[in-house]
């Protein structure tokens, strides 16, 4: 099945389908089914997050059960936007050891990257929203672009529960911005939830996290909370909370 041949209702409707089937179950059971369905053309794309690290050990466990491998049935990326945390290098790092993977990294076009920076200064993104959501579409979107290429099915650590914006997402949607097939696994996931199964399973995860940060993207961007905080407000915290979202999940 190549989803990009479908009709824009039929694509829809497949995720419909799709989320319907597998909405109350394990991830682990989507995850089978779609790098199955789909081999060659899943990839998870990973901030190194909790959540992510959950599903990439999912997935290697899946793998290893299938004969399946990283690299070939399914792939893992992430983006590096030149504005990481040491502790995020780190982190990928520890992943590819302790699970025998490549985790394959995307990096900005440096050309975009230098011309934003002429135009707009290092630290633009304090400047104005719109700014800001230009070095995220310069540092993260465009990758994320070159990064889905030949992708049917793009994997993705997102709950309901992280923030507003993510409220009313569903386990299988239909992106039309780049006409793939999202599958949020962990969507229905609390907080604990990951942090139960980080601990449980020995995942590798961000050193950050010990030290009030839930949630971890560029280090301009991105300071600790205080106890109780909602866990996206570290991010962007100059902004209205309603639209704290880089554009990789949020995007008309």
């Amino acid at each position: 099945m190549t989803i990009k041949n479908l009709s824009l209702e039929e694509k829809k409707a497949y995720a419909a389908e799709m989320n319907r089937k597998f909405m109350e179950k394990d991830p682990k059971e989507a995850l089978r089914f779609f790098i199955g369905e789909f081999p060659g053309h899943v990839a998870l794309s990973s901030s190194l997050s909790y959540e992510d690290q959950v599903i990439t050990d999912m997935i290697c466990g899946i793998c290893s059960e299938e004969g399946w491998k990283v690299g070939d049935e399914v792939r893992i990326f992430t983006l590096d936007t030149g504005r990481c945390f040491p502790e995020t290098y780190d982190v990928l790092d520890r992943t590819n050891m302790q699970y025998g993977i490549k985790i394959e990294v995307f990096f900005p076009d440096y050309h975009k990257v230098q011309e934003m920076v002429r135009e707009h200064g290092i630290n633009c993104f304090y400047d104005s929203p719109e700014l800001r959501h230009l070095c995220c579409n310069v540092r993260k979107v465009e990758p994320l672009k070159r990064a889905l290429q030949g992708v049917e099915v793009w994997v993705c650590g997102l709950r309901r529960s992280q923030s507003v914006t993510r409220s009313a997402m569903q386990m299988v949607e239909y992106d039309s911005a780049d006409d793939v097939i999202k599958l949020n696994p962990l969507i229905l996931f609390e907080e604990t939830d990951v942090k139960t199964y980080v601990k449980d399973k020995a995942v590798p995860y961000n050193k950050l996290h010990d030290k009030g940060f839930p949630s971890i993207g560029c280090q301009p961007c991105t300071r600790a909370v205080k106890s109780g905080e909602d866990i996206r407000s570290g991010r962007w915290w100059w902004e209205d909370p309603d639209h704290r979202e880089c554009g990789l999940h949020v995007r008309k």
